[in-house]
């Protein structure tokens, strides 16, 4: 095979149809940058959810004199018998139960006022909190054991799983990234419909030089090789702009925007976008490279 015959029909095909051709890479650029986005997207809810999910509590809210309507406080506050129990009963449930911790009143108070403004804390005392056993478990995701467990137990009030306020939050970050997936689909499918146009019109144009390569006895692969390649190298130079998007992303979005102004969670690294890349080439090379093929089969009769 002459390679210097391959690389000259290339750049004739792409200099045919030059508009057609930027409008592929540009389609395709697209595309592969929103689902490199999307990707990402994907694997910064999985790190927020480790990072989050690791740091959850569940919280059982000790009885006060005031929460006599809950039938687990019928007797009023709860007794240092009842604590006692419940204590004794979340260290049998180790290895789950990784840490108690016993919150007092005045502990609460305080964290009350660090988290609230000064006026709003100025109208609550010490004693209108509850006290609360905070449980770290090894595993977060097994909350229900915990929660059939002491849930409507003799001073008890209320057991409460902080994952219930996150799991909002992820389902929005989530959706997004669904989204994203979506609108990446179908851009991406009308870069292939654009590669299908290019690739015919290029085959229609050349009709002449393969029918002659036919007769001088070329092979199909041979004859198509040129034409697939076209579609492949259109499909390379969107992957390789996509990547400049979305390590640009990466840069400008995630380490110098959301990190240092949202520091109460985590960031995905570098490793995320290492292991995305890959994809985008798979799919704009390798696809590229295969709708050029199966167009050929159809417009290209050798």
């Amino acid at each position: 095979m002459r390679v210097s015959f391959v690389t000259q029909e290339i750049v004739t095909g792409l200099k045919r149809n030059l508009t057609m051709t930027i409008a592929v890479v540009i389609t395709t650029a697209v595309s592969l940058a929103l689902l490199g986005l999307a990707m990402l997207t994907g694997k910064q809810v999985d790190t927020m959810k480790d990072y989050w999910y690791d740091k959850v509590e569940v919280t059982l809210f000790l009885c006060l004199p005031t929460d006599s309507s809950a039938a687990s406080c019928k007797s009023g506050v709860a007794t240092e018998e009842q604590k006692a129990t419940i204590q004794a009963d979340l260290e049998k449930l180790r290895p789950l139960v990784a840490e108690v911790y016993l919150e007092t009143k005045a502990e609460a108070y305080q964290r009350f006022k660090e988290r609230f403004d000064t006026e709003l804390a100025a109208n609550i005392t010490p004693e209108s909190l509850p006290e609360s056993y905070r449980v770290k478990l090894s595993d977060p995701t097994k909350y229900d054991i915990i929660f059939s467990a002491f849930n409507g137990r003799p001073g008890v009030y209320q057991v409460q799983d902080q994952r219930t306020v996150l799991e909002p939050f992820f389902r929005v970050l989530r959706a997004v990234s669904i989204g994203a997936l979506l609108l990446a689909g179908i851009i991406l499918g009308a870069a292939l419909l654009l590669i299908i146009n290019t690739i015919r019109l290029s085959a229609y144009s050349r009709r002449r030089e393969t029918g002659i390569m036919r007769l001088v006895g070329a092979s199909n692969f041979y004859i198509r090789l040129p034409f697939i390649l076209e579609g492949a190298i259109a499909g390379a130079v969107g992957a390789v702009l996509a990547t400049f998007l979305v390590v640009a992303a990466k840069w400008a979005g995630v380490d110098h925007y959301l990190e240092p102004n949202f520091q109460f969670t985590s960031f995905i690294g570098w490793d995320a976008v290492l292991t995305t890349v890959p994809w985008l080439f798979l799919f704009g090379v390798g696809g590229s490279a295969l709708v050029s093929a199966v167009t050929l089969r159809r417009y290209l009769r050798v």
